[in-house]
């Protein structure tokens, strides 16, 4: 039963990230990099912020949790700033794949190297056991992306010119591939940093926070990292495009509209993490669905994210073929988020 509620509260998490880039659609009169350094503000300091303080027990400070983790904190930063390089190659294998195969692709390679990296640094022989149970579920989950990558592969095969750019405007496959793999790695660092930060939940239940929030000041601090990386290149993008007048000059209805839709857009990004972290706390520690945890997030994340694919008609217009190859992959996806429990 704890499985089952675990994983429906990492599902919310995952349908709020996944629904997160919708807003961008809302967002009026802005140059990308001034739309994501916005919601940036939101979905990697505001909110993660405001979930941190949920794992303060009265009589006690942020700081001094932070503080309380023998250095975790700075590690996890630093796997942040890192992150951060995903975050932004993240959101630029959307603009140049579309919602769905951007997703997919950089949120499975981001699945499988957050997952068996931890694992190979605490130990964990692979090749037998638990290790062994691991590696077998994050290959189905990768079997499961694969087909969705092969079903956009088909999409873009049979497509004109005409109609990629009425779908995704800046369709670009080769060029949003290599970028959506190296989000996928860098993203991966997301995983490492909470791993680093493990010092800091301990340090939070040892003084009294509730278990189900005790991992979110660790999450600030990784997202803190990425944020600063994301602002250096969404600041330098601004001088470069002389875009910095978008936040000063636009009428006052388009701006309140843009920081509304931005912070929209920041506090499902961010549901995903806090999900993550109330959701494992209905898991055993040291498990393998434990270790699983990070593949079955992400795993969730390209499940919905090609739902709004489809609802966006990201896919309209492809063959029986190609619909029922995206189908399958979807369905090998929900298969490995339940596969360890079986």
């Amino acid at each position: 039963m704890n499985f089952i509620l675990g994983l429906v509260v990492i599902a919310l998490g995952s349908f709020g990230q996944s629904s997160s880039y919708v807003p961008i659609n809302k967002v009026k009169d802005w140059s990308w990099e001034s739309f994501w350094l916005t919601q940036g503000v939101f979905a990697w300091l505001v909110f993660p912020f405001l979930g941190a303080l949920l794992a303060v027990p009265s009589g006690h400070s942020l700081g001094e949790i932070l503080a309380s983790g023998n250095g975790a904190a700075i590690k996890s930063f630093g796997y942040g700033v890192l992150w951060g390089v995903g975050g932004l190659t993240f959101g630029l294998s959307m603009r140049y794949l579309g919602v769905a195969l951007g997703q997919s692709i950089a949120l499975g390679t981001c699945s499988a190297f957050g997952t068996i990296i931890p694992a190979i640094m605490a130990g964990t022989n692979l090749f037998e056991g638990k290790g062994l149970i691991l590696l077998i579920a994050v290959s189905i989950a990768l079997a499961g992306i694969a087909t969705i990558g092969y079903a956009g592969s088909l999409r873009a095969k049979n497509m004109t010119e005409e109609q990629k750019r009425a779908a995704i405007k800046d369709f670009a496959l080769g060029k949003g591939l290599l970028v959506a793999l190296l989000a996928g790695v860098m993203s991966a660092c997301f995983s490492l940093g909470l791993e680093a930060g493990k010092p800091i939940a301990d340090a939070a239940e040892s003084v009294g926070a509730a278990k189900l929030f005790v991992t979110l000041p660790t999450t600030l601090m990784v997202t803190l990292g990425g944020f600063m990386t994301n602002a250096v290149y969404c600041l330098y993008q601004n001088f470069k495009n002389r875009t910095l007048k978008d936040y000063y000059t636009v009428p006052a209805n388009i701006l309140v509209n843009n920081l509304l839709f931005c912070a929209l857009a920041g506090v499902l990004w961010y549901s995903q993490f806090f999900g993550l972290g109330v959701g494992k706390s209905f898991f055993e520690e040291g498990s393998v669905i434990m270790a699983f945890s990070w593949s079955i997030l992400m795993s969730l994340n390209v499940t919905f994210s090609n739902v709004w694919g489809i609802i966006l008609k990201e896919w309209k217009g492809v063959s029986k073929t190609t619909m029922t190859v995206l189908i399958v992959g979807l369905l090998i996806l929900i298969f490995s988020t339940f596969v360890i429990n079986l």
